[in-house]
């Protein structure tokens, strides 16, 4: 039988590739690494070269700050750094600090550093091969620094195994620099492959142009700016309407005091903002930028440096959470997006499902089979008001309203627009006063399963705070005595019906103004007006007024918009008038 093994040191070389285990997972964590060294230089220009998905070559040159002989031998070394003053990590003011990405990414393959520092000075290479260095030696290069890593994870070759198809490293290594792009706008860019360039991001450009660049020009048509401050934090960007969200978070860019992060706080504070407004499943396309002193963030939690921890968390969530609302229900803007699709629908050659089909069947689309029954309003006048949603003009099949503009139509589904507008009344209530209740002449009683009477029982005192007042009565019901005044003719007991299969979808770890709001929801879209109500042309106008004065009325409270604009340019192009 064998002793206990003694304790012994580990080499720098397997320190080093503990080491890189953490911080180099992929060929991406290499460009994150190094680009942010550049950004730290003080480069103006940063060109990463990317070969056979990262394996074969990254190759990161920039015209930063350089180093001289003595600074690029002690690079390498394990938690060498320029980027800390007097050891103090409370104030962090660079993306790099931990002195780790050098010797982590040399210990496991071949890398070569070229230097020179501005200023003067001759120009050093010095190479590392598997953890192996070889001493300074005289290079050519004019300015800046050039890393050229080789063979990337020969020294760890289970590594290698784990690593996606080199198209797909290729698109995350590529995926960093476009964030890097976003965040520094100033600092010229460039992502190329031995077949194409993926990122190119010319030097000295707005911010606004780089988020149009790196994130499109449809986004920009369909996002609105955002700008809070509170507390010495700061938080402003784009936010796409809800309408142009997306099925996964890829679009989603956050960053703290410049470095790009994937935080759970701030996601959770983006779903929070688009949580009246957006369909389940569904993200929202967005750029944040926070600021704030460094001493009030923590980004040291993690040697990817990807996550962070705000001093006052609760605080910047309200923050972010706030500073979007108040973008989304400024803007009045619809998704251009939606138009877009609908004329597309409309297209000879193109069916309802995107495929070819005969003319004859857009000819049918176009017939709107209005009914005889169907409401017109007044005579078009010679000048229309100028009105963002325009001027009623008809409904059709009783449920949408058709109404014109000074350059285009705006057709309006009545159900979700006015779901949207007794949401947020309610909301408006609630945060004022108080929901305005009605109690009931004569209390209605709910027959209900006796779990559903336990679950409502349970939240009386949240349903209270919505405008909704109900107890138990015996085992398999409720007896309801007030309601919230605005849904007074309302199906009662369908809302309690409905409210009961609510509650027992939230998440315990919803806030409580949340609970209280998914209530309100779904009491609004039980009293809205249905779909198949007729309408008169003066409270068809009413509703369209009422929209342009609320909150979010381009969403019900599901995320689904509740118009689509046609421009009378797209109506021409149909009828191939241009």
């Amino acid at each position: 039988m064998t002793g206990v093994p003694r304790v012994r040191r580990l080499s720098e070389g397997t320190v080093n590739r503990i080491a890189a285990g953490e911080v180099i997972e992929r060929p991406a964590s290499v460009v994150k690494e190094l680009v942010e060294n550049a950004i730290d230089a003080g480069a103006t220009q940063i060109d990463v070269a990317f070969r056979g998905g990262g394996k074969s070559l990254i190759r990161v040159t920039d015209d930063g700050g350089g180093m001289g002989r003595e600074d690029l031998a002690l690079a390498i070394e394990r938690h060498a750094t320029s980027k800390l003053s007097d050891d103090d990590l409370t104030d962090i003011r660079f993306l790099g600090f931990r002195g780790e990405a050098l010797p982590s990414i040399g210990a496991v393959s071949r890398m070569v550093i070229a230097s020179r520092p501005r200023g003067g000075g001759d120009a050093h290479l010095i190479a590392v091969e598997g953890g192996l260095l070889t001493p300074p030696r005289p290079a050519a290069l004019t300015r800046g620094t050039e890393i050229e890593v080789k063979d990337l994870f020969f020294a760890t070759p289970a590594r290698l195994k784990f690593l996606k198809a080199d198209r797909s490293e290729t698109a995350e290594a590529a995926e960093v620099v476009r964030r890097m792009a976003l965040a520094h706008p100033g600092i010229g860019f460039s992502f190329a492959t031995e077949e194409r360039r993926l990122v190119d991001a010319p030097v000295g450009e707005t911010e606004e142009a780089r988020v149009r660049r790196v994130m499109g020009a449809e986004f920009m048509a369909n996002a609105v700016p955002f700008d809070l401050e509170r507390e010495g934090v700061r938080v402003r960007g784009y936010a796409a309407l809800p309408t142009f969200s997306r099925n996964t978070s890829g679009q989603q860019y956050m960053f703290v005091n410049s470095r790009s992060v994937r935080d759970k706080l701030l996601s959770g504070a983006i779903r929070g903002a688009y949580a009246d407004v957006m369909p389940g499943g569904r993200y929202a396309a967005l750029v944040l930028f926070a600021t704030c002193p460094p001493e009030r963030v923590d980004v040291n939690v993690h040697p990817a440096k990807a996550e962070v921890r705000f001093r006052d968390s609760g605080m910047v969530r309200g923050l972010i959470i706030s500073a979007i609302r108040e973008a989304l229900g400024r803007s009045r803007a619809p998704d251009t997006g939606l138009g877009q699709q609908t004329v597309a629908r409309f297209r000879p050659g193109t069916s309802s499902a995107g495929a070819p089909s005969g003319f004859s069947e857009v000819q049918q689309a176009f017939a709107m089979n209005m009914p005889p029954a169907a409401v017109p309003s007044a005579e078009t006048p010679a000048v229309l008001p100028d009105y963002p949603l325009g001027q009623a003009r008809t409904q059709i099949h009783d449920n949408y309203i058709v109404a014109q503009t000074r350059d285009g139509l705006v057709l309006v589904d009545q159900h979700a627009a006015h779901e949207r507008l007794v949401y947020e009344r309610l909301k408006r209530e609630r945060s004022q006063s108080g929901v305005e209740t009605q109690p009931l002449l004569v209390p209605l009683v709910v027959d209900l399963d006796p779990v559903d009477v336990e679950r409502l029982a349970a939240a009386a005192d949240l349903l209270a705070q919505g405008g909704l007042v109900l107890e138990a009565f015996g085992d398999g019901a409720v007896i309801v005595r007030e309601v919230p005044a605005a849904i007074a003719r309302a199906d009662i007991a369908g809302i309690v019906r409905e409210v009961v299969g609510e509650l027992a979808e939230l998440d315990v770890t919803t806030s409580l103004t949340e609970r209280i709001n998914h209530v309100l929801a779904t009491m609004a879209c039980h009293h809205s007006v249905r779909a198949g109500r007729r309408l008169r042309p003066e409270e068809m106008d009413a509703l369209l007024r009422e929209m342009e004065a609320t909150p979010n009325s381009g969403q019900c409270n599901h995320g689904r918009p509740t118009f689509i604009e046609l421009k009378l340019s797209d109506i021409e192009k149909l009828f191939g008038r241009r």
